[in-house]
């Protein structure tokens, strides 16, 4: 099979740029988002409201990261074989109808299987998961294989802090394999957080030969970077990861969209409402998301769970946000 990108039709994106879009793309869903950042960049808010608007604030321990989200698809085997062969994470354990997979024997996938479950369209959830490479070259020796197996993506991008490429699972559930760029060459800069056509040349000149470069799965290091959100209302959800959770704001697009960090990453979690607006959470009967993992140190886990009266679980402690996304709380 001839090497080329194949750009397959972008439904779970938001801001790609035109032409990145694949000529039989469902534009009913994807025209509204086009062009929406261009070259221009995010505006960054304020951490701290107006003194007095709110109660104290709280910050999350600079050690904070995002761990595993589980979702439910349709057909467990054609999942696993999608997110083991073409994403290329490893599969942990696999039952009757629930798999785990991930990297170095940690998991940064669940999987569980409802049958007949329908594309969560139109309904708050899950935007992407991100999959962070260690190395740029990693990313490249990824999208050489996408390349060579023909897999549909839905977009390329260049957000100066990092490298993407998007693309969607059977169940339409988005995925963002990402480097970041050199954390000096954009802290204290997120405000230039932005969507920009992907340099694909620059990016496979990383590889001596992208036509035969092997590709053995996503390397050891890989983590979920970011969780991307479709939420009903922005403000409501920085209400509730800022001033609540205690996530650093670290951009917003309007009222359409915001981007959280803890420890000056340019973002952990983001938000949109692009898809969502307004929106009821995704029901049963629905390829959704069941729970986003948020890990920090135990002590501060556990005064978080008390703090939000978080239900207890036999995973542990999980809280909701206001568009009914759940968020599980991990210790370190």
């Amino acid at each position: 099979m001839p090497f080329g990108i194949v750009l397959g039709a972008a439904v779970d994106r938001g801001p790609l740029a035109p032409a990145f879009v694949a000529p039989d793309a469902a534009l009913g869903v994807v025209a509204p988002a086009l062009g929406l950042l261009g070259d221009r960049p995010f505006l960054v808010a304020a951490r701290h409201p107006a003194k007095g608007t709110l109660g104290p604030i709280v910050s999350l321990p600079a050690e904070t990261r995002m761990g595993a989200v589980h979702l439910t698809v349709s057909e467990l085997a054609r999942s696993v074989d999608f997110w083991r062969d073409a994403v290329g994470l490893e599969v942990l354990d696999q039952g009757a109808q629930r798999a785990s997979l991930g990297s170095d024997g940690h998991e940064l996938v669940g999987l569980v299987e409802e049958p007949d479950a329908r594309p969560a369209h139109g309904f708050t959830g899950l935007f992407h998961v991100a999959l962070l490479v260690p190395k740029r070259p990693a990313l490249a020796a990824w999208l050489a294989h996408a390349g060579r197996d023909r897999i549909a993506l839905q977009g390329l991008s260049d957000h100066f802090v990092s490298e993407a490429i998007y693309l969607g699972d059977p169940d339409g559930h988005g995925i963002e394999i990402y480097a970041d760029r050199p954390r000096e060459t954009w802290e204290g800069q997120v405000e230039r957080l932005t969507t920009l056509p992907l340099d694909v040349d620059d990016l496979l000149g990383e590889l001596d030969d992208p036509e035969t470069t092997t590709f053995e799965g996503l390397p050891g290091g890989t983590t979920v970077g970011h969780v991307h959100l479709r939420v009903a209302d922005v403000p409501q959800s920085i209400a509730f990861y800022r001033d609540t959770l205690g996530f650093d704001l670290m951009a917003t697009y309007s009222d359409q969209a915001a981007f959280l960090a803890a420890g000056g990453y340019h973002h952990h979690v983001g938000a949109n409402t692009w898809q969502s607006l307004g929106a009821p959470h995704a029901p049963e009967g629905t390829a959704r998301l069941l729970h986003a993992t948020v890990v920090l140190p135990e002590t501060a886990r556990d005064e978080l769970a008390g703090r939000l009266d978080a239900e207890d679980t036999a995973d542990g402690p999980l809280v909701r946000d206001p568009s009914g996304n759940r968020l599980l709380l991990a210790a370190v």
